[in-house]
Protein backbone atom coordinates (compact mmCIF):
# COMPACT_ATOMS: atom_id res chain seq x y z
CA UNK A 1 0.00 0.00 0.00
CA UNK A 2 2.41 2.65 0.90
CA UNK A 3 4.31 1.69 -2.65
CA UNK A 4 1.67 2.64 -3.77
CA UNK A 5 0.53 6.14 -1.84
CA UNK A 6 4.22 6.96 -3.02
CA UNK A 7 3.22 6.12 -7.53
CA UNK A 8 0.32 8.28 -6.96
CA UNK A 9 2.09 11.07 -4.85
CA UNK A 10 5.41 11.16 -6.49
CA UNK A 11 6.50 15.13 -7.79
CA UNK A 12 7.87 14.86 -10.93
CA UNK A 13 11.52 15.61 -11.84
CA UNK A 14 12.67 18.84 -12.52
CA UNK A 15 13.33 17.97 -16.11
CA UNK A 16 10.21 16.86 -16.92
CA UNK A 17 8.13 19.54 -15.48
CA UNK A 18 7.93 21.28 -19.31
CA UNK A 19 6.55 17.98 -20.90
CA UNK A 20 4.29 17.66 -18.09
CA UNK A 21 2.85 21.35 -18.52
CA UNK A 22 -0.23 21.12 -20.72
CA UNK A 23 -0.06 23.29 -23.71
CA UNK A 24 -2.72 25.58 -25.16
CA UNK A 25 -4.85 23.52 -27.15
CA UNK A 26 -4.65 20.82 -24.20
CA UNK A 27 -6.52 23.90 -21.93
CA UNK A 28 -8.71 24.53 -24.61
CA UNK A 29 -9.99 21.19 -24.76
CA UNK A 30 -10.43 20.47 -20.69
CA UNK A 31 -11.29 24.36 -19.12
CA UNK A 32 -14.74 24.27 -18.94
CA UNK A 33 -16.67 27.49 -20.68
CA UNK A 34 -16.10 30.71 -18.14
CA UNK A 35 -13.20 29.47 -16.21
CA UNK A 36 -10.60 31.38 -15.36
CA UNK A 37 -7.49 29.42 -14.30
CA UNK A 38 -6.04 30.03 -11.16
CA UNK A 39 -2.17 30.61 -13.06
CA UNK A 40 -3.39 32.89 -16.06
CA UNK A 41 -0.13 35.50 -15.16
CA UNK A 42 1.49 33.54 -18.47
CA UNK A 43 -1.53 32.69 -20.07
CA UNK A 44 -1.89 34.00 -23.29
CA UNK A 45 -4.77 36.92 -24.09
CA UNK A 46 -7.93 35.81 -25.03
CA UNK A 47 -11.18 36.99 -25.04
CA UNK A 48 -13.62 36.25 -22.33
CA UNK A 49 -17.20 34.52 -23.03
CA UNK A 50 -19.99 36.38 -23.62
CA UNK A 51 -21.60 38.07 -20.14
CA UNK A 52 -18.34 37.59 -18.11
CA UNK A 53 -16.72 40.11 -15.91
CA UNK A 54 -12.98 39.60 -15.09
CA UNK A 55 -12.30 39.56 -11.49
CA UNK A 56 -9.72 42.08 -11.90
CA UNK A 57 -12.36 45.19 -13.00
CA UNK A 58 -10.10 47.29 -11.87
CA UNK A 59 -9.05 48.93 -15.23
CA UNK A 60 -12.22 48.39 -16.96
CA UNK A 61 -13.51 51.62 -16.52
CA UNK A 62 -13.84 51.82 -20.60
CA UNK A 63 -15.34 48.26 -20.94
CA UNK A 64 -18.59 47.54 -22.47
CA UNK A 65 -20.98 46.39 -20.43
CA UNK A 66 -22.72 43.63 -20.95
CA UNK A 67 -26.97 43.93 -21.99
CA UNK A 68 -28.94 43.73 -19.08
CA UNK A 69 -26.29 44.60 -16.58
CA UNK A 70 -26.19 46.85 -13.64
CA UNK A 71 -23.04 48.16 -12.34
CA UNK A 72 -22.95 48.03 -8.70
CA UNK A 73 -22.49 51.62 -8.38
CA UNK A 74 -26.40 52.45 -9.08
CA UNK A 75 -26.84 55.65 -7.44
CA UNK A 76 -27.26 57.45 -10.80
CA UNK A 77 -28.90 54.84 -13.05
CA UNK A 78 -32.94 55.10 -13.58
CA UNK A 79 -35.45 52.64 -11.14
CA UNK A 80 -37.30 50.62 -12.70
CA UNK A 81 -41.11 50.63 -12.45
CA UNK A 82 -42.68 48.44 -9.82
CA UNK A 83 -44.61 46.08 -11.53
CA UNK A 84 -48.06 45.97 -10.61
CA UNK A 85 -49.74 43.55 -8.13
CA UNK A 86 -51.89 40.95 -8.92
CA UNK A 87 -55.60 41.70 -7.66
CA UNK A 88 -57.07 39.78 -5.19
CA UNK A 89 -58.82 37.00 -5.98
CA UNK A 90 -62.06 36.36 -3.72
CA UNK A 91 -61.82 33.67 -1.18
CA UNK A 92 -63.76 30.82 -1.03
CA UNK A 93 -67.22 30.26 1.65
CA UNK A 94 -66.11 28.29 4.55
CA UNK A 95 -68.09 24.57 4.16
CA UNK A 96 -71.36 24.92 6.05
CA UNK A 97 -70.30 22.30 8.48
CA UNK A 98 -66.94 24.13 9.23
CA UNK A 99 -68.67 27.22 9.61
CA UNK A 100 -71.14 26.09 11.88
CA UNK A 101 -68.67 24.83 13.94
CA UNK A 102 -67.12 28.09 14.66
CA UNK A 103 -70.53 29.80 14.47
CA UNK A 104 -73.39 27.27 15.49
CA UNK A 105 -76.97 28.37 15.44
CA UNK A 106 -78.82 29.75 17.91
CA UNK A 107 -82.51 28.32 17.31
CA UNK A 108 -85.43 30.65 18.31
CA UNK A 109 -87.97 28.10 19.31
CA UNK A 110 -88.44 24.34 19.95
CA UNK A 111 -91.87 22.82 20.93
CA UNK A 112 -89.62 19.73 22.22
CA UNK A 113 -91.01 19.78 25.93
CA UNK A 114 -94.34 19.69 24.56
CA UNK A 115 -93.32 16.00 22.76
CA UNK A 116 -91.34 14.83 25.71
CA UNK A 117 -94.48 15.69 27.82
CA UNK A 118 -96.48 12.93 25.81
CA UNK A 119 -93.97 10.55 25.55
CA UNK A 120 -94.12 7.27 27.76
CA UNK A 121 -89.95 6.91 27.04
CA UNK A 122 -87.24 8.18 24.88
CA UNK A 123 -83.78 8.46 24.23
CA UNK A 124 -82.09 11.76 22.66
CA UNK A 125 -78.93 10.58 23.23
CA UNK A 126 -78.53 7.89 20.78
CA UNK A 127 -81.74 9.34 18.58
CA UNK A 128 -85.48 9.38 19.26
CA UNK A 129 -87.62 8.76 15.47
CA UNK A 130 -90.78 10.43 17.79
CA UNK A 131 -88.66 13.95 17.87
CA UNK A 132 -87.38 16.59 15.26
CA UNK A 133 -84.48 17.70 17.46
CA UNK A 134 -82.40 14.66 19.32
CA UNK A 135 -78.92 15.37 20.28
CA UNK A 136 -77.12 13.40 17.32
CA UNK A 137 -79.39 15.64 14.70
CA UNK A 138 -78.80 18.94 16.77
CA UNK A 139 -74.92 18.09 16.42
CA UNK A 140 -75.21 16.76 13.11
CA UNK A 141 -77.12 20.07 12.02
CA UNK A 142 -74.23 22.61 14.00
CA UNK A 143 -77.06 23.58 16.99
CA UNK A 144 -75.30 25.70 19.93
CA UNK A 145 -78.45 27.09 21.49
CA UNK A 146 -81.97 26.44 21.45
CA UNK A 147 -85.29 28.02 22.80
CA UNK A 148 -87.56 25.44 24.92
CA UNK A 149 -90.81 26.66 24.79
CA UNK A 150 -92.92 25.69 27.49
CA UNK A 151 -96.31 24.30 26.40
CA UNK A 152 -99.25 26.32 28.43
CA UNK A 153 -102.56 25.35 28.65
CA UNK A 154 -105.40 27.91 28.79
CA UNK A 155 -107.25 26.59 31.13
CA UNK A 156 -104.25 25.86 33.85
CA UNK A 157 -101.55 28.20 32.69
CA UNK A 158 -99.60 28.79 35.50
CA UNK A 159 -99.56 24.82 36.72
CA UNK A 160 -98.59 24.08 32.88
CA UNK A 161 -95.70 26.51 32.82
CA UNK A 162 -94.28 24.87 36.22
CA UNK A 163 -94.59 21.59 34.96
CA UNK A 164 -92.82 22.39 31.96
CA UNK A 165 -90.09 24.06 33.42
CA UNK A 166 -89.58 21.36 35.83
CA UNK A 167 -89.21 18.88 32.71
CA UNK A 168 -87.23 21.33 30.88
CA UNK A 169 -84.83 21.14 34.10
CA UNK A 170 -84.45 18.06 34.49
CA UNK A 171 -84.14 17.05 30.85
CA UNK A 172 -81.32 18.91 30.83
CA UNK A 173 -80.01 18.03 34.03
CA UNK A 174 -79.89 14.06 32.95
CA UNK A 175 -77.54 15.38 29.60
CA UNK A 176 -74.67 16.97 31.17
CA UNK A 177 -72.32 16.28 29.01
CA UNK A 178 -74.86 17.57 26.08
CA UNK A 179 -76.59 20.13 27.50
CA UNK A 180 -76.21 23.03 29.65
CA UNK A 181 -79.53 24.86 31.24
CA UNK A 182 -78.66 28.83 30.24
CA UNK A 183 -80.11 32.33 32.05
CA UNK A 184 -77.65 34.37 30.45
CA UNK A 185 -75.86 35.24 27.48
CA UNK A 186 -72.42 34.47 29.56
CA UNK A 187 -74.24 30.80 30.36
CA UNK A 188 -74.74 30.61 26.59
CA UNK A 189 -71.35 31.40 25.78
CA UNK A 190 -69.70 29.35 28.64
CA UNK A 191 -71.98 26.23 27.58
CA UNK A 192 -70.56 26.59 23.87
CA UNK A 193 -66.93 27.01 24.67
CA UNK A 194 -67.27 23.72 26.77
CA UNK A 195 -68.80 21.97 23.69
CA UNK A 196 -72.45 21.66 25.31
CA UNK A 197 -75.95 23.14 23.97
CA UNK A 198 -76.97 26.29 25.31
CA UNK A 199 -81.25 25.82 26.64
CA UNK A 200 -82.87 28.83 27.33
CA UNK A 201 -86.41 28.51 28.59
CA UNK A 202 -89.27 30.21 26.45
CA UNK A 203 -90.69 31.75 25.19
CA UNK A 204 -94.51 31.61 26.94
CA UNK A 205 -97.41 32.61 25.94
CA UNK A 206 -97.81 35.89 28.54
CA UNK A 207 -101.05 33.61 29.83
CA UNK A 208 -98.44 31.62 31.55
CA UNK A 209 -98.06 35.00 33.81
CA UNK A 210 -101.65 34.80 35.20
CA UNK A 211 -101.82 38.74 34.79
CA UNK A 212 -99.24 38.99 38.06
CA UNK A 213 -95.84 40.64 38.12
CA UNK A 214 -95.26 38.68 41.23
CA UNK A 215 -96.28 35.18 38.69
CA UNK A 216 -93.72 36.84 36.36
CA UNK A 217 -91.00 37.66 38.58
CA UNK A 218 -91.26 33.93 40.19
CA UNK A 219 -91.24 32.53 36.99
CA UNK A 220 -88.10 34.53 35.94
CA UNK A 221 -86.43 32.95 39.25
CA UNK A 222 -87.19 29.42 38.09
CA UNK A 223 -85.67 30.45 34.43
CA UNK A 224 -88.39 31.47 31.98
CA UNK A 225 -86.14 34.36 30.09
CA UNK A 226 -88.87 34.81 27.08
CA UNK A 227 -92.22 35.77 27.02
CA UNK A 228 -94.22 36.29 23.99
CA UNK A 229 -96.97 39.76 24.34
CA UNK A 230 -99.98 38.48 22.65
CA UNK A 231 -103.17 37.06 23.39
CA UNK A 232 -104.15 38.78 26.69
CA UNK A 233 -106.34 41.35 27.85
CA UNK A 234 -103.64 44.04 28.42
CA UNK A 235 -101.46 43.11 25.41
CA UNK A 236 -104.88 42.76 22.72
CA UNK A 237 -105.62 44.12 19.05
CA UNK A 238 -106.30 47.47 20.93
CA UNK A 239 -102.63 47.73 21.98
CA UNK A 240 -101.16 48.02 25.54
CA UNK A 241 -102.81 48.86 28.69
CA UNK A 242 -101.45 50.56 31.36
CA UNK A 243 -100.50 47.32 33.53
CA UNK A 244 -99.09 45.93 30.33
CA UNK A 245 -96.70 49.17 29.89
CA UNK A 246 -95.80 48.02 33.48
CA UNK A 247 -95.16 44.36 32.15
CA UNK A 248 -92.95 45.22 29.78
CA UNK A 249 -90.85 47.40 32.45
CA UNK A 250 -90.84 44.81 34.74
CA UNK A 251 -89.61 42.71 32.00
CA UNK A 252 -86.67 45.15 31.42
CA UNK A 253 -85.60 45.17 34.68
CA UNK A 254 -85.69 40.98 35.10
CA UNK A 255 -83.72 40.80 31.71
CA UNK A 256 -86.17 39.10 30.29
CA UNK A 257 -86.61 39.23 26.48
CA UNK A 258 -89.61 40.51 24.72
CA UNK A 259 -91.14 38.61 22.16
CA UNK A 260 -93.40 40.09 19.81
CA UNK A 261 -94.30 37.42 17.34
CA UNK A 262 -98.49 37.29 17.13
CA UNK A 263 -98.95 40.47 18.54
CA UNK A 264 -101.41 42.95 17.23
CA UNK A 265 -99.69 45.97 15.33
CA UNK A 266 -100.76 48.34 18.19
CA UNK A 267 -99.24 46.26 20.81
CA UNK A 268 -95.57 46.05 18.57
CA UNK A 269 -95.84 49.60 18.27
CA UNK A 270 -96.33 50.52 21.81
CA UNK A 271 -93.31 47.88 23.09
CA UNK A 272 -91.03 49.50 20.55
CA UNK A 273 -92.13 53.11 21.86
CA UNK A 274 -91.62 51.71 25.90
CA UNK A 275 -89.20 49.07 25.55
CA UNK A 276 -85.44 50.09 26.76
CA UNK A 277 -83.79 46.64 25.08
CA UNK A 278 -84.46 45.50 22.35
CA UNK A 279 -87.17 43.42 21.30
CA UNK A 280 -87.80 40.10 18.95
CA UNK A 281 -90.26 37.59 16.57
CA UNK A 282 -89.26 34.31 17.42
CA UNK A 283 -90.45 32.57 14.65
CA UNK A 284 -92.03 35.20 12.18
CA UNK A 285 -91.22 35.46 8.40
CA UNK A 286 -92.11 38.24 6.11
CA UNK A 287 -95.75 39.10 5.87
CA UNK A 288 -94.80 40.16 1.82
CA UNK A 289 -94.01 36.71 1.05
CA UNK A 290 -96.28 34.43 3.17
CA UNK A 291 -99.52 36.05 4.75
CA UNK A 292 -99.36 33.47 8.15
CA UNK A 293 -101.34 35.68 10.69
CA UNK A 294 -97.54 35.89 12.64
CA UNK A 295 -95.36 37.13 9.77
CA UNK A 296 -94.34 40.70 10.19
CA UNK A 297 -94.98 43.38 7.48
CA UNK A 298 -92.28 45.43 6.05
CA UNK A 299 -92.99 48.53 8.63
CA UNK A 300 -92.34 45.99 11.74
CA UNK A 301 -89.27 45.22 10.00
CA UNK A 302 -87.69 48.29 9.56
CA UNK A 303 -88.86 49.55 12.83
CA UNK A 304 -87.05 46.19 14.34
CA UNK A 305 -83.60 46.71 12.24
CA UNK A 306 -84.11 50.51 14.03
CA UNK A 307 -84.26 49.69 17.33
CA UNK A 308 -81.50 46.80 16.93
CA UNK A 309 -84.41 43.89 17.73
CA UNK A 310 -84.52 40.41 15.86
CA UNK A 311 -86.14 38.59 13.64
CA UNK A 312 -85.73 34.75 13.61
CA UNK A 313 -86.92 33.39 10.47
CA UNK A 314 -88.85 29.58 10.89
CA UNK A 315 -88.38 26.70 9.19
CA UNK A 316 -91.88 26.02 8.59
CA UNK A 317 -93.76 25.22 5.35
CA UNK A 318 -96.57 27.35 6.80
CA UNK A 319 -95.09 30.23 7.58
CA UNK A 320 -92.26 30.37 5.56
CA UNK A 321 -93.33 27.82 2.14
CA UNK A 322 -92.70 24.31 1.15
CA UNK A 323 -89.05 24.42 -0.09
CA UNK A 324 -85.57 25.14 1.11
CA UNK A 325 -85.29 28.33 -1.06
CA UNK A 326 -88.77 29.81 0.54
CA UNK A 327 -86.87 30.20 3.93
CA UNK A 328 -84.03 31.46 1.98
CA UNK A 329 -86.04 33.98 0.74
CA UNK A 330 -87.38 35.40 4.27
CA UNK A 331 -84.27 35.71 5.66
CA UNK A 332 -82.82 37.53 1.98
CA UNK A 333 -85.88 39.73 2.92
CA UNK A 334 -85.73 40.35 6.17
CA UNK A 335 -82.27 41.28 5.77
CA UNK A 336 -82.88 43.57 3.11
CA UNK A 337 -85.19 45.77 5.03
CA UNK A 338 -83.63 45.30 8.91
CA UNK A 339 -80.13 44.68 8.02
CA UNK A 340 -77.75 41.94 8.74
CA UNK A 341 -77.93 42.30 12.46
CA UNK A 342 -81.33 41.94 12.79
CA UNK A 343 -82.02 38.86 11.41
CA UNK A 344 -81.65 35.27 12.85
CA UNK A 345 -82.96 31.73 12.15
CA UNK A 346 -85.88 29.65 14.33
CA UNK A 347 -86.47 26.03 13.56
CA UNK A 348 -90.12 25.65 15.43
CA UNK A 349 -89.10 22.08 15.12
CA UNK A 350 -91.12 19.44 17.33
CA UNK A 351 -94.65 21.69 16.92
CA UNK A 352 -95.89 19.67 14.52
CA UNK A 353 -95.50 22.18 11.50
CA UNK A 354 -95.01 20.51 8.33
CA UNK A 355 -91.45 21.13 7.25
CA UNK A 356 -89.85 22.71 4.13
CA UNK A 357 -88.11 20.07 1.96
CA UNK A 358 -84.41 19.27 2.88
CA UNK A 359 -84.95 20.92 6.22
CA UNK A 360 -86.87 18.08 7.88
CA UNK A 361 -85.10 17.98 11.17
CA UNK A 362 -82.53 20.28 12.76
CA UNK A 363 -79.97 18.23 10.73
CA UNK A 364 -80.69 20.54 7.75
CA UNK A 365 -79.37 23.92 8.93
CA UNK A 366 -75.81 23.26 6.81
CA UNK A 367 -78.23 22.80 3.28
CA UNK A 368 -79.80 26.33 4.29
CA UNK A 369 -76.08 27.65 4.80
CA UNK A 370 -75.03 26.38 1.56
CA UNK A 371 -78.03 27.55 -0.16
CA UNK A 372 -77.21 31.59 1.59
CA UNK A 373 -73.65 30.76 0.32
CA UNK A 374 -75.20 30.75 -2.98
CA UNK A 375 -76.80 33.73 -2.98
CA UNK A 376 -73.76 35.80 -2.13
CA UNK A 377 -73.76 36.02 1.83
CA UNK A 378 -70.59 36.31 3.38
CA UNK A 379 -68.68 34.38 6.28
CA UNK A 380 -69.06 37.33 8.41
CA UNK A 381 -72.64 38.20 7.61
CA UNK A 382 -73.50 34.18 8.21
CA UNK A 383 -71.97 34.05 11.63
CA UNK A 384 -74.43 37.01 12.89
CA UNK A 385 -77.29 34.97 11.44
CA UNK A 386 -76.30 32.01 13.18
CA UNK A 387 -75.03 33.13 16.46
CA UNK A 388 -74.12 36.76 16.89
CA UNK A 389 -77.18 38.29 16.60
CA UNK A 390 -79.11 35.74 19.35
CA UNK A 391 -76.21 36.63 21.17
CA UNK A 392 -75.90 40.72 20.96
CA UNK A 393 -79.70 40.82 21.78
CA UNK A 394 -79.41 38.87 25.17
CA UNK A 395 -76.53 40.57 25.97
CA UNK A 396 -78.10 44.14 25.63
CA UNK A 397 -81.14 43.06 27.32
CA UNK A 398 -79.09 41.94 30.48
CA UNK A 399 -76.95 45.30 30.38
CA UNK A 400 -80.57 47.49 30.42
CA UNK A 401 -81.60 45.03 33.25
CA UNK A 402 -78.18 46.32 35.32
CA UNK A 403 -78.90 49.62 34.32
CA UNK A 404 -82.85 49.47 35.16
CA UNK A 405 -82.28 47.91 38.95
CA UNK A 406 -80.05 50.50 39.83
CA UNK A 407 -83.11 53.04 38.97
CA UNK A 408 -85.97 50.85 40.29
CA UNK A 409 -87.45 48.14 42.64
CA UNK A 410 -89.72 45.45 41.53
CA UNK A 411 -93.22 46.63 40.34
CA UNK A 412 -96.27 46.90 42.33
CA UNK A 413 -98.66 47.50 39.69
CA UNK A 414 -101.61 44.96 39.58
CA UNK A 415 -104.16 44.45 36.48
CA UNK A 416 -107.28 45.37 37.09
CA UNK A 417 -109.64 43.73 34.44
Amino acid sequence: MADLQDELTAPAEAGDLEAARPTTADLARSTPAGHVPADAGNAPPKSAPAGHVPADAGNTDNAPTPAGHVPADTDNAPTPADPTPPAPTPADPTPPHDLLTRHPVADGYCGLPQVLRALPWYDLELGESAVEADLPRLRAGGTGAQLWAPHVAPDAPLATTLEQIDLITNVVARHPEDLRLSRSASDTADARAHGRIAVLIGPAPAMAAADSLGTLRSLHALGLRVLTLSGTSWASDAGLTRFGEEVVREMNRLGMLIDLTGASAATATRVLAVSKAPVALTRSGAHALNHHPDNAPDDLLAALGDSRGLCLVPCSADRTGPALRDVADHVDHVRRLAGPEAVGLSGTYDTGEARPEDLADVAGYPALIAELQDRGWTDADLALLTWGNVQRVLRSTEFVSRAAQQRRGPSTATHEP
